[in-house]
């Protein structure tokens, strides 16, 4: 709660909301870091305690934070930024090898809950930007949907991982 937030909708822009996110996508993430096959600064301190868990309380936290709604972000003004991210999320660039964003994450970035693929509306701004660029770099790769967001990302220039996650950030049904 002190970082995701009582309702897990964080204050910080470098955290993620976890309001609303799908219980598979939680629970997968909440192992990795508890088994050490996913590594990030801020939840070192967290981790022994997530070692002293069982898949169970994992799932029961992660349900925990899927019941709360998806809390809505405002996307920049910035009328080029909002064109480059609305068709990289919506149509991609086959030119640079890079699909939709809404393959995975939907047309209003719910996710898709059975693939364990997250929602990205309304996220943090910041977090998206450190996600893309972690996975960019191979930093960030715990599982196969990472290897699927490392293909993706390492075509993707800083530019346009800012209007990415300037788009997601102002999604909402």
């Amino acid at each position: 709660a002190a970082c995701h937030g009582q309702n897990g909708v964080s204050i910080s822009s470098d955290w993620p909301k976890l309001a609303g996110q799908n219980q598979r996508y939680l629970y997968e993430q909440l192992k990795y870091f508890r088994d050490g096959d996913r590594m990030n600064a801020l939840m070192m301190s967290v981790t022994p305690y997530l070692q002293s868990l069982e898949d169970e309380d994992l799932l029961d936290i992660a349900a925990f934070y899927e019941q709360y709604p998806i809390s809505v972000g405002q996307a920049k003004n910035d009328e080029e930024l909002l064109e480059l991210g609305t068709q990289l999320y919506r149509f991609g660039n086959m030119k640079k090898q890079i699909p939709a964003c809404t393959a995975c994450h939907a047309v209003y970035g719910q996710g898709n809950s059975l693939a364990g693929y997250p929602s990205v509306a309304g996220q943090q701004i910041g977090y998206l930007t450190s996600s893309l660029k972690a996975y960019r770099s191979k930093e960030r790769n715990a599982g196969e949907s990472s290897l699927i967001m490392q293909s993706i990302s390492e075509n993707l220039s800083d530019y346009e991982i800012e209007a990415l996650a300037n788009y997601m950030h102002g999604l909402y049904k």
